[in-house]
């Protein structure tokens, strides 16, 4: 552990920033930034777990998928950190901080069968295109255009991956009944 006493800025606090939006509008624009990434994180570490655990038929395909999802979130949780610091804020990180942060929930930490993994992820994400969008919202009415901007692309790929996760919770298949009995 660090023997550093000095802090040298406080995680609630949001100072001055160089991007010139007023401190109001920017500590607004943070709380919805780190709401954002403590989402994403949470989103992150459920991808991940299923990742670990998926099992079946379909193992390699959906193992590879889920690994590419937990990427995207964990690149989109970067630039949010990153905006927010550019703000004049501290992005919310620690586990207890992210969970306390985040609007969506963690599963737990049991496994459960595939469809139900990733029902609870397509809930998930569902949580948070919500909460993203009005994030955006916030972020245009105060003048912050450039933070909606990273949002709404960040949001692109959130959409996508949300969307690949509906069409792997089909009906159809090319798995034969009589092999799953």
């Amino acid at each position: 552990m660090s023997t550093q006493k000095t802090v040298r800025q406080q995680a609630d606090h949001v100072e001055e920033n160089e991007l010139r939006l007023d401190r109001e509008k920017a500590e607004q624009v943070v709380d919805a930034l780190n709401t954002e990434l403590a989402n994403a994180y949470v989103l992150y570490h459920q991808l991940k777990k299923h990742h670990w655990v998926v099992e079946g038929a379909e193992f390699l395909d959906l193992h590879v998928f889920l690994e590419e999802a937990y990427e995207h979130a964990e690149e989109g949780a970067d630039e949010m950190a990153e905006r927010a610091q550019a703000l004049g804020g501290v992005p919310v990180s620690g586990p207890t901080n992210l969970e306390e942060r985040a609007t969506v929930e963690f599963e737990g930490e049991d496994v459960y069968d595939v469809r139900t993994m990733f029902q609870n992820d397509l809930e998930m994400y569902g949580d948070i295109i919500e909460s993203m969008r009005d994030s955006i919202e916030l972020a245009e009415n105060l003048g912050d255009y450039a933070t909606a901007e990273i949002l709404r692309e960040i949001l692109v790929e959130v959409e996508d991956d949300g969307h690949h996760f509906e069409h792997y919770l089909e009906d159809d298949t090319l798995v034969l009944e009589e092999a799953t009995h």
